[in-house]
């Protein structure tokens, strides 16, 4: 089984910055693309970043400038470094996570985390 742990949320001004994290662990051969998505209340989750094995990088335009998604793939951890936040980027972070796992069942999987909320106030 393959878990998705977020860390980093939390309250910040608006103009301020905060870091995400999101570890992976389990039975895992293989990571492919991880990537980060959010959801404001009463709104649909939208894609925030992806970024694949290679270092491959896309951002969502809202976020273009002001976010940096990156990842340690000797950790499996996958970063959101978001700056000069703004009222609209408050919402709860997910992050995601697709590859093929070891073990007992091998194959493919697909996860999600947990959520971490992250407010930003004016």
């Amino acid at each position: 089984q393959v878990q998705l742990v977020e860390s980093g949320g939390g309250l910040v001004q608006a103009g301020g910055s905060l870091r995400l994290s999101c570890a992976a662990s389990g039975f895992i051969l293989s990571i492919n693309a991880m990537g980060w998505y959010r959801q404001g209340a009463g709104k649909r989750r939208e894609l925030v970043a992806l970024i694949t094995s290679g270092g491959s990088a896309n951002l969502a335009d809202p976020v273009k400038g002001r976010f940096t998604i990156t990842r340690d793939n000797a950790k499996s951890t996958v970063y959101l470094q978001m700056i000069s936040l703004k009222a609209r980027d408050t919402g709860v972070y997910y992050c995601k996570a697709a590859g093929v796992r070891t073990g007992g069942s091998m194959g493919p999987f697909e996860c999600w985390g947990r959520g971490s909320q992250v407010t930003v106030s004016t």
